[in-house]
């Protein structure tokens, strides 16, 4: 059977599009939101989808946003980028940095960046809507485009979801996401089946007895408590997990009392798990709640400790005959020498969400966004690991050429699936 035909390439965008979507992308980078406060972010994506023709619906799940562009009878494309920022802050020293606070979704003052890149994935989608539109004349079919709220705290797609996403709107023959990444800018990584791991966060409060720092005796001590757990649970990886298979076991928080002569009444710990595998996930979360139920009953604790749910993300896992497909079509718009095979990643995302809402397939890759020198360098010098990542304060993409490559991408993968005229 022949391939059907792919629809002819969409052209690179203009110098005056970039320019432009260069303005939006600093103003987005220096006035972020957090995970489901994206108000104003939201705002201006649903007003440029308008200007290109879209139809477009707001409030989606809280601050998504979904936009169809129907354009005769033919498949159907989703198109996603997420929009919220980070409770960090920026040391980028960027000239248009973030300087903004808020107050984060444990109700504590924080300040706020897009740390992650985001924004960039937002003028991503934005350039690819708006070329697209231009451009109808060479395609059919219906293009959806996603502005998720939430991603950070795993909360936004299944938002959308909730909301009757998959009702109100077209079933897509196709996800397609992306993701900038700390890869020299201009490349393109892509891998068939599990592209990010499935991240769990719990929230665990330790519950103690308070008393006078003079007198212990009198105490349940749940610092004592909480140091010797975190000490333990990094036992779970190195002592439960098969080295044939991997997983993570982070702390990330650790908050216990007020003053210096006051034993606190309980401790709380904050803590991230990224697996691979199902039954790796249930070992190690098994092994958390063991190792913190035996602590406290070690300690005398006048009750166990109390557990919730911060995040469950989901496996994203690439449809291989999918991938396939968006891979040939960055190849032929690439060049085989700027698209290439990457592993999976330890990252988590709630994209995938999407593709198993409505039973279809989903790819996901990420686009690089070091400058190409710098990278270059690290790399000949055997530090490509200390350049800045995703969630660290001074990671922000280079512009150029990192939001033309992010919408030609988006545009060829599309275009893979749209029908030619």
């Amino acid at each position: 059977m022949a391939a059907a035909a792919a629809i002819p390439a969409m052209p690179d965008p203009s110098a005056d599009l970039l320019t432009e979507l260069e303005g939006i992308y600093r103003d987005l980078h220096a006035n972020p939101e957090l995970s489901m406060q994206e108000k104003r972010t939201s705002g201006l994506a649903a007003s440029w989808l308008r200007q290109c023709g879209f139809e477009v619906t707001e409030e989606v799940g809280g601050t998504g946003v979904v936009g169809l562009l129907r354009n005769g009878d033919g498949p159907t494309v989703l198109l996603r980028a997420d929009m919220d920022a980070l409770p960090i802050k920026e040391s980028t020293g960027l000239p248009y940095a973030s300087d903004r606070t808020g107050t984060d979704r444990f109700g504590q003052a924080t300040s706020i960046a897009h740390a992650c890149g985001h924004d960039m994935h937002i003028v991503w989608l934005m350039g690819a809507s708006r070329i697209l539109s231009e451009n109808r004349s060479t395609w059919r079919g219906t293009v959806m485009a996603v502005f998720q709220p939430g991603e950070e705290i795993g909360k936004g797609a299944r938002a959308m979801i909730e909301d009757g996403m998959v009702k109100r709107f077209p079933k897509p023959d196709i996800c397609l996401g992306q993701h900038v990444m700390p890869l020299s800018a201009g490349q393109i990584g892509w891998h068939v089946g599990a592209m990010l791991s499935a991240g769990d966060s719990w929230e665990v409060t330790l519950f103690g007895r308070g008393a006078h720092g003079s007198m212990p005796q009198k105490s349940v001590d749940p610092v004592v408590m909480a140091a010797s757990a975190v000490m333990r649970l990094q036992t779970v990886v190195s002592r439960e997990v098969a080295m044939t298979d991997s997983a993570v076991v982070t702390i990330g928080t650790m908050q216990a009392g007020t003053n210096e002569n006051i034993i606190p009444d309980r401790a709380l710990l904050r803590l991230n798990v990224r697996t691979f595998k199902e039954e790796v996930r249930a070992r190690v979360l098994g092994a958390i709640k063991r190792i913190l139920d035996a602590e406290a009953e070690a300690a005398g604790a006048p009750k166990p400790p109390a557990f919730s749910v911060l995040s469950e993300f989901p496996l994203t896992r690439n449809d291989a005959a999918a991938t396939r497909k968006v891979v040939e079509a960055l190849e032929r718009r690439f060049g085989s020498e700027r698209v290439s095979e990457v592993g999976s990643a330890t990252a988590s995302e709630d994209f995938g969400l999407f593709g198993t809402a409505w039973g279809v397939p989903s790819v996901f890759w990420v686009v690089g966004g070091i400058d190409p020198e710098t990278y270059r360098k690290a790399q000949a010098a055997g530090k490509v690991d200390e350049l800045p990542a995703n969630h660290a304060p001074d990671f922000a993409p280079v512009i150029d050429p990192t939001l033309r490559t992010g919408i030609t991408t988006m545009l060829a993968a599309a275009g893979a699936w749209l029908q030619p005229t």
